[in-house]
């Protein structure tokens, strides 16, 4: 089947512009706040049926030209081990942060299809539903912002306890992070083997390093995922929020497609990669 979401991803010649959402279920669809009133979020998460539900709700309504499984970044790093709530009023938190050398000693690499099982059923379910009609989008967090939550116990504004362990004990960084390298380049080739078409790799909190920082903190990892998945021959999305003093780092991962925001001129980020590259997003979302 050729997707035009596809076939924009590799850089080929596409009729018009394909159009999806990053948040593309979510609270602004009353539908989506129907289930959510019923069901707590992990509960929609790893619950197939409603995972993939709820999933399919902005394709009727938006007639978007691809589908995201409906699932959390952070699920990878439970099933790791981090013990993670999902509180009423602001972000997660991890109730047991992950500061140690025997905390990093004490992370899991569990088998994806049992630990993470729930998602690739999402996957299969929504591939059944859509018939071929609508390409399907998996995603996981990258390294360093699954590494951030894992550090510092939840969202922060300074990431001060991630950035100290980077540059007093970069041994230790290092450790956690070659450890969620191997879990997420599994995760994401068991979502290709369940059916997805394309790949999102969502490093939100990269923006907050510097270029030089990102060079040796982030880059090495992301790019060892995105090269153990190009034998797939699935386009690969990457996203950095904040990403534009970092484009000519970003541009060395390697991936297919690059998320960049409306704060840069589209003919100066390609300026900064080149015209061997997709970009995606450069839209601010207050339009919407």
């Amino acid at each position: 089947m050729s997707y035009v979401f596809i076939k924009a991803c590799r850089g080929e010649e596409v009729p018009y512009t394909p159009i999806w959402l990053m948040r593309q279920a979510g609270r602004y669809m009353e539908e989506y706040r129907e289930v959510r009133s019923r069901y707590d979020f992990m509960t929609l998460c790893k619950t197939p049926e409603l995972a993939a539900k709820v999933s399919l709700q902005p394709v009727k309504a938006l007639d978007v030209d691809a589908a995201i499984v409906f699932s959390d970044i952070l699920v990878v790093i439970e099933a790791m081990g981090c013990e993670i709530d999902f509180p009423q009023q602001g972000g997660p938190v991890i109730n047991n942060p992950i500061r140690s050398k025997w905390a990093v000693e004490g992370l899991k690499t569990p088998n994806i299809e049992d630990a993470l099982d729930y998602v690739l059923k999402t996957i299969r379910i929504l591939k059944n539903e859509l018939e071929s009609r609508l390409p399907v989008i998996g995603f996981s967090g990258a390294p360093f912002t699954l590494a951030t939550y894992m550090i510092e116990g939840g969202a922060s504004k300074n990431f001060v306890h991630t950035k100290s362990m980077m540059y007093n004990d970069p041994l230790l960084f290092s450790s956690i992070m070659g450890k969620l390298t191997k879990m997420i380049s599994l995760y994401l080739e068991a979502q290709i083997d369940a059916g997805v078409h394309a790949v999102q790799l969502f490093d939100t909190w990269a923006g907050v390093l510097s270029p030089c920082d990102y060079e040796e903190y982030a880059l090495p990892y992301v790019k060892e995922i995105v090269n153990s998945l190009k034998e797939k021959d699935t386009p690969i999305i990457y996203f950095v929020n904040g990403c534009c003093g970092l484009l000519k780092q970003i541009k060395e991962v390697g991936a297919d497609v690059i998320s960049i925001d409306w704060k840069i001129k589209l003919s100066d980020a390609i300026e900064a990669v080149g015209y061997d590259r997709v970009f995606q997003g450069n839209l601010d979302p207050c339009l919407l």
